[in-house]
């Protein structure tokens, strides 16, 4: 079919020229890695408020004002994408995904490469059906933890993990939130509803090639990255300075040694005989021969100290040299990392008093590619003075009880899994509602909206949820992003806006077949996903898709489905989806990396799509 059927350009009206103005803005916005994804989408609702409140649109059909923006609150996506959020929430909470992880450990040590290739074919299936999020979180540890023991890096497996959920996603109305938009907007616009598994054929037969370039290549394209537990970040060991009668500390007040330390020295206790002579040690304390000042900190530290003092330093009664370096078996090294939901998202480890709550001493903190580490001076200030946010790791030292109990809570997400990974005896009774949820919609019985809330409050009568756990699924910048990207779709399809776009991309595209067309609206959306918001991206653009198939005389499902696989795309920056950001402070990537690997994977994705959506749908 030629393009060139349609030749005239629509004039847009007033209204839909400050329309795509205010989605031109939003868009660079949402771009904007410093501004809060929820106060840009907040702002840009209030914009198109404002705007319509005061001149409103009176189109063919009816007048367009503030309240027709609101209704993205109620609107039948949201609720889905909520429900959804928090019932994989449930299957988190649970650990019912725990022995899917355990079978995939099981093997890697003996099959690698088998395993690889397991891990991203479970993860991509697993995607399908269960936000990608939940499923990341169960892989990592796994990952992780099989290179911390074979002493290799993980991140040759992470970012190509990564990536296989985000091209699970696509098969189903339910793999993202994405598809969940784009499906619920085709119907708004007249289009029949996708069912289930309507477009996962060319879905599935992309994605195959997608996992094996991920499995094969993608490997050899990522250089070697020091996993971050092998880092130069700190560990703290508790140690006990010996004075003896020829150190110059001899006789000092507890103030005059600080002194000599530049008050960096914490004491926890003085010994002297048998006893604590002071477990609060005063100022004016006056140290003697033969005590033993007990402090806890770094190796390099302990031993300037040592220096200093002229003390001789000790680890468990032995004296701390080459031969017996610092030791203390009770003590474990983790990784929390924070992610959407999480109680530490958007606060700092003192408001939440992250030490206290979990009696564990925080060490550092790894924010893309950056360490912020006890007691020294970096680009960031100190760790627990930092305002969380999506994707920051958290390195902590604690007692392999205390470390235990922080993975079996099940409130944080604990990434080295040297111990067993959380699991409890609601987690088939979780699995059994999230597969309900799934084969209701599957079967058309029920909405998929309608089955994901009966889930979730059948997640909660059963205890599988707490609300407060419930509450933390839900996530403002989520909620907001998609009911601002309703907002504007509403306002660029009823002022025309959809429609002048569509024409404009018609004429710029003159003269070349349809199956061009469709690929180029592709790679754009492909393009425009890795830089904005993938939920705004697709929602404006499947308007202008159906307004584009239309002037072409051209079927609008593939067009739809071209937004939507396009706008799932998201492999080129790490900022494109909330879990390469989790991935990449992980496996310690840099921007760099995403382009290696993602940018070859985009195109290779878009290549097989652009030949697969006009083949299967008779264009």
């Amino acid at each position: 079919m030629d393009a060139s059927i349609t030749t005239q350009l629509i004039t847009p009206s007033l209204h839909a020229m400050v329309v795509m103005g205010i989605i031109v803005a939003a868009l660079f916005l949402f771009s904007r890695e410093e501004l809060p994804l929820a106060s840009s989408s907040l702002f840009v609702l209030i914009i198109l408020v404002l705007f319509f409140e005061l001149y409103p649109y009176t189109g063919e059909e009816r007048t367009l004002t503030a309240k027709d923006f609101f209704s993205g609150f109620g609107h039948e996506a949201l609720i889905a994408v909520s429900a959804l959020m928090i019932a994989g929430q449930g299957l988190v909470r649970t650990g019912a995904l725990e022995p899917i992880g355990r079978l995939l450990a099981r093997y890697w040590a003996s099959y690698p490469s088998l395993s690889m290739l397991a891990t991203l074919f479970v993860g991509a299936v697993l995607s399908a059906f269960v936000n990608n999020t939940p499923i990341v979180i169960l892989l990592l540890p796994i990952l992780i933890s099989v290179s911390l023991r074979t002493g290799t890096t993980a991140a040759h497996s992470l970012m190509p993990m990564g990536f296989a959920t985000l091209i699970g996603g696509t098969t189903t109305t339910i793999g993202t939130s994405t598809n969940l938009l784009v499906v619920f907007v085709a119907i708004d616009l007249g289009l029949k509803q996708f069912n289930m598994f309507d477009f996962a054929l060319p879905a599935i037969i992309a994605g195959t090639v997608g996992i094996a370039y991920l499995w094969l290549i993608a490997p050899m394209l990522i250089p070697e990255r020091e996993p971050m537990l092998k880092s130069t970040s700190p560990r703290m060991f508790r140690a006990q300075l010996h004075i003896g009668e020829d150190s110059p500390a001899d006789g000092n007040t507890i103030s005059e040694i600080l002194d000599k330390t530049d008050g960096r020295m914490e004491i926890e206790q003085v010994l002297r005989g048998n006893r604590a002579y002071c477990l609060v040690t005063l100022p004016d304390v006056i140290i003697k021969a033969g005590d033993r000042i007990v402090a806890f900190d770094t190796p390099e530290r302990l031993k300037e100290f040592e220096k200093v003092l002229g003390a001789k330093l000790y680890s468990q009664n032995v004296p701390v040299d080459e031969q017996h370096p610092l030791m203390d078996d009770k003590q474990q090294i983790a990784e929390v990392a924070v992610v959407r939901g999480s109680p530490l998202e958007g606060t700092t480890l003192n408001n939440y008093q992250f030490s206290a709550r979990y009696q564990v001493m925080v060490l550092a903190l790894h924010r893309a590619g950056i360490w912020s580490n006890y007691g020294t001076k970096t680009p960031l200030e100190h760790a627990e003075d930092i305002q969380l946010k999506n994707g920051d790791v958290i390195l902590l030292q604690g007692s392999k009880q205390k470390i235990k109990q922080l993975k079996t809570k099940g409130e944080l997400l604990v990434l080295d899994a040297t111990e067993d990974l959380a699991h409890t005896d609601k987690a088939p009774v979780a699995l059994a509602i999230m597969l309900g949820i799934v084969l209701l919609a599957a079967f058309g019985i029920l909405k998929i909206a309608v089955s994901a809330v009966l889930g979730v409050m059948l997640m909660l009568l059963t205890g599988c949820l707490r609300w407060k756990d419930a509450s933390r699924a839900l996530n403002a910048s989520v909620i907001m992003i998609i009911v601002t990207s309703l907002a504007m779709g509403v306002a660029l399809v009823e002022t025309g806006g959809a429609q002048y776009l569509a024409s404009a991309y018609v004429m710029a595209t003159s003269g070349l077949p349809a199956v061009f067309v469709l690929s180029g609206l592709l790679l754009m959306m492909a393009i425009l996903t890795n830089v904005v918001s993938n939920n705004a991206a697709a929602v404006v653009g499947t308007p202008i898709a159906i307004g584009i198939a239309q002037q072409l005389g051209a079927p609008p499902e593939p067009f739809v489905l071209a937004v939507l696989f396009g706008a799932n795309l998201s492999f080129a920056t790490p900022m494109a989806y909330q879990t390469n950001l989790l991935v990449m402070n992980a496996g310690n990537y840099s921007f760099s990396d995403f382009v290696r690997v993602g940018v070859p994977l985009t195109l290779l994705m878009w290549a097989m799509l652009s030949f697969l959506l006009p083949w299967l749908y008779g264009m």
